[in-house]
């Protein structure tokens, strides 16, 4: 074979090779898990598509009350993970509705979900039986009281137990 024919053949064959790759990667990708987005509870695409709902409902919220996780520490055995919510004059609401999402940033296999906690003066108390593993968690509470909601992103680690907000 000379050197004119050989060119058209290796571009076919590079064209093929590419088009190949390009099969493959979205078949790989496809076949990939969803997980949920750490910030609003919910996947990614939604937390895209609603951004700006959610951003405009905290400020909303932000507006008229206040949420503080009021814990030093979370570890040992039962781990009790407390908000209290108030209104910005001070005053305490016993009425917010408030979730909590217990997750691994690497993983979905040991996520919790927590609701109806105990209520005690503005305290929202959520009790664990304890961490399933010894780590990183994320603790993620939707609080919603009326139309107004808003998410409050915990950070922790139960080998140093302190809490950093994100």
């Amino acid at each position: 074979m000379n050197n004119g024919r050989a060119w058209p053949y290796a571009i076919g064959a590079a064209i093929t090779l590419i088009f190949s790759f390009c099969i493959a990667t979205i078949f790989i990708t496809e076949s990939s898990a969803i997980q949920e987005s750490d910030v609003y509870m919910t996947k990614y695409q939604e937390a895209d598509l609603n951004a700006n709902d959610f951003i405009k409902k905290r400020m909303d919220f932000d507006r008229l009350y206040n949420i503080v996780f009021t814990n030093k520490t979370i570890a040992g055995e039962s781990p009790i993970i407390s908000y209290k919510v108030t209104t910005k004059d001070g005053m305490v609401l016993n009425n917010a509705k408030i979730k909590i999402a217990i997750s691994r940033p690497e993983t979905a296999e040991f996520d919790k979900t927590l609701e109806n906690p105990s209520v005690d003066n503005g305290v929202y108390s959520f009790t664990l039986k304890k961490f399933p593993k010894q780590g990183v968690w994320n603790i993620i509470a939707k609080v919603r009281v009326e139309n107004k909601e808003r998410f409050l992103n915990i950070k922790t680690d139960t080998r140093n137990p302190r809490w950093y907000e994100f």
